[in-house]
């Protein structure tokens, strides 16, 4: 006679699916993107209309900054979800996140260097510039940290 066991689909055999660190990783993800948008959205005066200075006035004072910010708390969530206590670190999760970052690191660079002669139509390019490259190279260092963990 064979034993069944009913698997739980929030905890596989492999670990949980929702750990702490990952928790942690979603957060700072969020938080890197939503920094980035609040600042585009309020900061820029080309995006939209200006209406006043925008709140806080520390995020104003900042300037470009504020991309370093976000990407940088982009990033760090990224690696942080690349340890093997989140879904993401290990069994197909690893592939998924080294190729998906690889992937965008490429289309940003592509993007960047297709539209280069006219980037006012694309959103947060035209801010940035030549710092896309560091973007898209970044992605890719963060797609090296899901490689390390591929068994």
């Amino acid at each position: 006679m064979s034993k069944l066991k009913a698997k739980d689909p929030l905890a596989p055999d492999r670990g949980p699916l929702a750990s702490p660190r990952f928790i942690v990783a979603l957060v700072l993800m969020v938080l890197g993107i939503a920094w980035i948008a609040y600042y585009y959205v309020v900061f820029d005066p080309t995006a939209f209309p200006p209406k006043d200075s925008g709140s806080p006035a520390f995020m104003g004072d900042l300037g470009d900054w504020n991309y370093l910010i976000g990407f940088g708390l982009l990033m760090v969530g990224l690696i942080v979800s690349a340890h093997p206590s989140t879904p993401l670190g290990r069994g197909r999760g690893v592939v998924v996140g080294m190729l998906g970052c690889f992937v965008v690191g490429l289309l940003w660079i592509c993007t960047y260097y297709v539209f280069s002669n006219d980037l006012s139509n694309i959103p947060v390019f035209d801010d940035l510039g030549q710092k896309n490259l560091v973007v898209g190279i970044a992605f890719m260092a963060v797609g090296f940290t899901f490689a390390t963990r591929w068994e």
